[in-house]
């Protein structure tokens, strides 16, 4: 055996190991990882059980200034989205429409809130989001069992 069949022989086992996870866990990995960062920065937004707090509605009057939409309204729909569409993906309940919730979230806060932040933060959120839009909420999920594929 040369020694680069041995080095290519040392790469392909791992390489059949990785191969051999399942596509369903693989697909509840990007459901969590993307409602993870988003139910996180939910939990600063509340005061108690989901009463949105002064300091979300005095930064996105003064910080965040989306155009085209009223501060307060703004804050609304981004705590609520931040709570119910994390809820959706972990479940796997309307688990596309939910990361495509999440992907626009990412873009406007890409866009209008944080334009530096790219490739330090938001790629990584589009990533996880473009993941689930296209490779579905897997085999784990309710959107599988109510497409009677279980």
């Amino acid at each position: 055996m040369t020694f680069q069949s041995r080095i290519n022989a040392a790469i392909a086992a791992p390489m059949n190991i990785f191969s051999r996870i399942p596509h369903a866990f693989v697909q509840l990995a990007m459901r969590g990882g993307l409602a993870g960062i988003f139910w996180s920065s939910a939990g600063t937004k509340v005061e108690g059980f989901l009463t949105v707090s002064e300091n979300t509605f005095y930064l996105f009057e003064e910080d965040y200034r989306l155009p085209l939409l009223d501060p307060e309204i703004a804050a609304y729909l981004a705590t609520y989205a931040e709570h119910l569409l994390p809820i959706l993906l972990i479940l796997g309940l309307g688990t596309r429409l939910a990361a495509l919730g999440l992907f626009v979230m990412t873009l406007t806060i890409q866009i209008f809130v944080y334009p530096d932040a790219f490739v330090s933060t938001h790629f990584g959120w589009f990533a996880l989001a473009l993941g689930v839009m296209a490779y579905g909420p897997g085999k784990l999920s309710i959107d599988h069992l109510v497409a009677g594929k279980a």
